[in-house]
């Protein structure tokens, strides 16, 4: 053996070399792409503010406030509210009349016997020769059974994932498919909460059934609804469908004006956003607000304050910890309650089972009614419509399915709330802190 040397193969000991230029390139890349990640991190260093207002008369301010969201008011609708599993047999019944295309758009498809109905009917449908096209979301359908794959497949259902997890969608994973969209011939439309799962089925009687809203629309803006899934369809498959069999002429049916918000989140500010902000500084006597994740911040807050010392009456609703899916969503949701009821505000815990309908009321004129939460995943991260209803009809449906939720609510009060455990207060302040991306 001869001495002096390294053994062959042993690399410890060496020194490596890097030349200048390379190390500088590598630290450089480095640096970049810190700074990316720190961009996109904190991309919305601000909140929206909105200024007080001269005139709190939502149906006065609802032009400007539906241009500020990007939306048009559309007159002649028909609107109708449903609620629960009546989804279901809905959507069943509107599958079997299709003649021409099927386009879902959703974000949980999950398991259970309404999963392969649905997916036997959209096959069944495909094979009769009508276009269906099936856009979920590559998280949210993560459990989808190879059985259902299988069915869509076969019976030529075109089924595309929303940002699954490869190398070319590596940096948009957290941008998430959030959108709940039915369209039907390019004529009836379903705007909802619902996922595709057994746990929403039912009546929402016990905590294995959710509590869910949707809406189904005919008329003119059934055409916006239409483009808004072609939105995201364009997206995953880079074709898109275009002419009159999707987007037909439609004449008035209804007498509900309506307006459509929707985000993608290529921007700093979400149409969503202003939505929901601007109909709260717009509101004149009352406010109602059903949503399953309510996590709001300062402005939001002052909105609430104005709100109530000018005379309207807040209250929401949401799930209470133990029958929510997420705790750790309510948890950073609780970490604002004690300056939300200073400020006025009456909040509900709905204990039954899961509240999961996103839904808003103002002045028991104007409603909405979607897939946007309460919270700046939503705001910031998601994609997201919801459908605005000025009609006093729709409103009142609304109004009295909250009163229905509110017998199996309990209301909070300040004093209750400012007893509850330093435990339970240190989780709420450690889930705050994770609230954007909840």
């Amino acid at each position: 053996m001869s001495g002096g040397g390294a053994a062959p193969g042993r690399w410890w000991g060496r020194r490596v070399e890097i030349p200048a230029l390379l190390l500088a390139t590598l630290l450089l890349a480095i640096a970049a792409l810190g700074l990316i990640l720190w961009s996109a991190l904190n991309h919305r260093a601000f909140h929206l503010t909105v200024s007080e207002l001269e005139q709190h008369d939502l149906v006065a301010q609802l032009p400007s406030i539906v241009s500020l969201s990007g939306g048009a008011l559309i007159e002649g609708n028909e609107v109708e509210i449903g609620h629960d599993g009546a989804f279901f047999g809905r959507l069943l019944e509107d599958i079997a009349a299709a003649e021409e295309s099927i386009h879902l758009e959703t974000f949980v498809w999950w398991t259970g016997e309404i999963c392969e109905r649905v997916a036997g009917a959209l096959a069944s449908r495909a094979r009769e020769g009508v276009e269906v096209r099936l856009l979920i979301d590559a998280r949210g359908g993560k459990r989808m059974t190879d059985q259902v794959r299988a069915t869509l497949e076969r019976g030529g259902v075109e089924l595309e994932l929303f940002h699954p997890l490869d190398l070319r969608h590596v940096g948009r994973f957290n941008f998430r498919d959030h959108r709940k969209i039915a369209v039907f011939d390019g004529r009836i439309a379903y705007l909802f909460g619902h996922g595709f799962d057994q746990s929403w089925t039912g009546n929402a009687q016990d905590r294995d059934h959710v509590r869910d809203t949707f809406v189904r629309v005919r008329g003119p803006i059934v055409n916006q609804i239409q483009a808004v899934f072609f939105e995201n369809w364009v997206q995953t498959t880079r074709v898109l469908p275009a002419g009159r069999t999707y987007l037909p002429e439609l004449e008035p049916v209804g007498d509900t004006t309506a307006h459509l918000a929707w985000y993608q989140p290529i921007g700093d500010l979400s149409a969503l956003e202003i939505l929901y902000r601007v109909v709260l500084a717009s509101a004149g006597s009352e406010v109602l607000i059903q949503n399953p994740y309510f996590v709001v911040d300062g402005p939001t807050i002052e909105l609430f304050r104005r709100a109530v010392k000018r005379g309207v009456r807040v209250r929401a609703m949401l799930p209470a910890t133990d029958a929510t899916d997420h705790p750790i969503v309510q948890h950073a949701s609780h970490q604002r309650f004690e300056e939300l009821l200073e400020a006025g505000v009456e909040i509900l815990e709905y204990h039954r089972t899961l509240l999961h309908q996103k839904v808003i009321v103002i002045d028991r004129v104007w409603s909405s009614v979607g897939s946007t939460n309460f919270d700046d995943r939503s705001f910031e991260l998601n994609d997201e419509v919801q459908i605005g209803m000025l009609d006093r009809r729709i409103a009142a449906e609304l109004i009295e399915a909250f009163e229905r939720d509110a017998e199996h609510a309990t209301v909070l009060t300040l004093e209750r709330w400012q007893q509850r455990s330093a435990w339970h207060r240190l989780i709420d302040r450690v889930a705050y802190l994770f609230h954007e991306q909840l």
